[in-house]
């Protein structure tokens, strides 16, 4: 039977993003999202950690800071490790393999706010590849995505669930 270990996350920055290097050379970003859900009558909000690799770690740890509202796709990922007094323990987080800011404006809060300037790709990324560690997809300043001038939701209120750029 196949397997199939797909995450798609929607929610806001608890802090700024941590950009590191692995003794290779490799960049590495960790950051963890606040996502909320329905439980009963009450929201709750799940605190999970999000782990970037290569260039999109670079792209997160220069575009996202605490508070800004992010969509992440990726993979569920374990690892065992022992802490400092000797005891196994286990690690879950979402190894991200795209990520899309969906704020509007250049706050990073509830309402995002502000005026908006035309998107910019980071240097050595061409404007309609996605800001992804796969080449595709992503945060699109190309055409019909996110930042294509549209905003997040699109302004047309006649576009459906599947018009909306996730």
């Amino acid at each position: 039977m196949a397997a199939l270990n797909k995450i798609i996350l929607i929610g806001r920055l608890t802090a700024d993003p941590e950009l590191r290097y692995t003794p290779s050379g490799a960049p590495v970003a960790n950051f963890t999202l606040a996502v909320d859900r329905k439980f009963a009558k009450n929201d709750e909000t799940d605190f999970i950690p999000v782990v970037a690799w290569r260039r999109l770690a670079e792209i997160c740890n220069e575009f996202l800071h605490k508070g800004k509202l992010v969509a992440v796709e990726g993979r569920l990922q374990t690892r065992s490790y022992e802490d400092r007094d000797g005891n196994k323990r286990k690690a879950f987080e979402v190894v991200a393999d795209e990520m899309q800011m969906l704020d509007r404006g250049q706050g990073g809060g509830a309402g995002g706010g502000g005026s908006r300037r035309p998107a910019q790709a980071p240097a050595g990324v061409s404007s309609g590849s996605g800001y992804n560690s796969g080449g595709g997809g992503g945060y699109d300043s190309g055409g019909g995505g996110y930042d294509s001038g549209g905003g997040f939701p699109p302004a047309d209120d006649n576009l459906g669930i599947d018009d909306i750029p996730f």
